[in-house]
């Protein structure tokens, strides 16, 4: 009878042992780390930040710009803000599909997130696993200011020069600015360290994913001035819409 009980006892250890082995290796596989681990990467390399919702504040909108030959766009988060932003093992793949964003031009990760936590995005490149830095989600602490306020100078024919003021924080470190039209198809994509940006002048870009050359401004039309105001790690401060006329 003893003897019948150890063998009981040997069976549900050996169970258990098993049951927890299968749950590490999914979380191993669903981690950045086990992707890391396999492939040939290059950090820092994906273009990326996050934004609060102007609808719902418990949403966290992720925006990237997928360069032309980027595939496989995912999504990883970790569970909670005080971890190691730069420990993979700490970063688990949330498996939502991006949506386009400016036809497409970005992607966008909408997720309603209830607690702050770090956030990186990757693609796939010519054989290389490409990683953002890590985004720093701050919609509880730092909710993103969403306004209209850009002061437009059009006395320059088809060259508007936009002029912006930060918001109420102040640790922006730089600017992304996209001109679109009224159909949301992105004409231009700059970012500057500074609250000024001219249409097409690049004298002050710091960073243009423009591909090719924009085309001239048409006077009789409308377009849309969008601006990021983006702070170190990654979270979007500052968010401004407006449409204009050149």
């Amino acid at each position: 009878m003893i003897k019948t009980n150890y063998i009981v006892v040997f069976i549900l250890c050996y169970i258990l042992f098993a049951c927890n082995k299968d749950e590490n290796a999914v979380q191993l596989n669903n981690s950045l780390a086990s992707q890391v681990a396999i492939h040939e990467i290059e950090i820092d390399n994906v273009i990326a930040c996050s934004s609060g919702s102007k609808s719902n504040e418990d949403t966290v909108i992720t925006y990237v710009y997928p360069r032309p030959d980027a595939t496989d766009i995912r999504y990883y988060e970790t569970s909670a803000i005080d971890v190691d932003k730069n420990e993979y093992q700490n970063y688990q793949q949330i498996s939502i599909e991006p949506a386009d964003f400016f036809n497409g031009y970005l992607k966008k990760f909408t997720r309603n997130i209830v607690e702050e936590r770090w956030v990186i995005i990757t693609f796939f490149e010519k054989g290389k696993l490409h990683l953002s830095n890590p985004i720093r989600v701050k919609h509880r602490t730092k909710p993103t200011e969403f306004t209209d306020e850009v002061a437009i100078n059009t006395s320059t024919e088809n060259m508007p020069v936009f002029v912006w003021q930060d918001g109420i924080y102040e640790d922006t470190k730089i600017y992304f600015q996209v001109i679109s039209d009224l159909n949301n198809a992105l004409l231009s994509g700059t970012y500057t360290f500074q609250r000024q940006f001219q249409y097409y002048k690049t004298d002050n870009v710091v960073l243009n994913i423009t591909q090719g050359i924009p085309p001239q401004l048409n006077p009789i039309k409308s377009y849309n001035f969008t601006l990021m105001g983006v702070s170190e790690d990654n979270w979007v401060n500052l968010f401004i819409e407006k449409n204009f006329t050149p």
